[in-house]
């Protein structure tokens, strides 16, 4: 599996499957994966706790910090997408339509190259 030969879908699909092996559907309420995601994020956060900007990118040079980091990025996706599982989301539509509604508040003759909230850009 890479990310140019599998779909979202097929990912969904392996989430669900491993769910169901397990009779968890139950516990996948909207309130406690969202929790979940939240957790993962903390934890994908740690990993750069007190890091400059430079040391953060320098981490993932470094196999063993590096593989830790994939691991909650995995851990964050995955809960995401058992969230659009749970929710019946159709992820790739939400995220066209997010990109959609970004660019509208971040045009780029305003928004390139600068990191400014698109309440603030001139």
């Amino acid at each position: 599996m890479n990310d140019d030969k599998t779909t979202i879908q097929e990912i969904k699909n392996m989430l669900l499957k491993f769910r169901d092996e397990r009779n968890w559907k139950q516990f996948h309420t909207p309130k406690d994966v969202s929790e979940a995601i939240s957790i993962e994020a903390g934890e994908l956060l740690e990993n750069f706790l007190w890091m400059n900007p430079e040391k953060s990118q320098s981490a993932l040079d470094n196999p063993e910090s590096r593989k830790k980091i994939e691991e909650e990025l995995a851990d964050v996706v995955m809960f995401s997408l058992v969230f659009a599982n749970s929710t019946g989301i159709d992820v790739a539509a939400a995220i066209k339509e997010k990109i959609k509604k970004n660019a509208a508040k971040y045009p780029v003759e305003k928004a390139f190259g600068v990191a400014t909230k698109y309440d603030q850009l001139k």
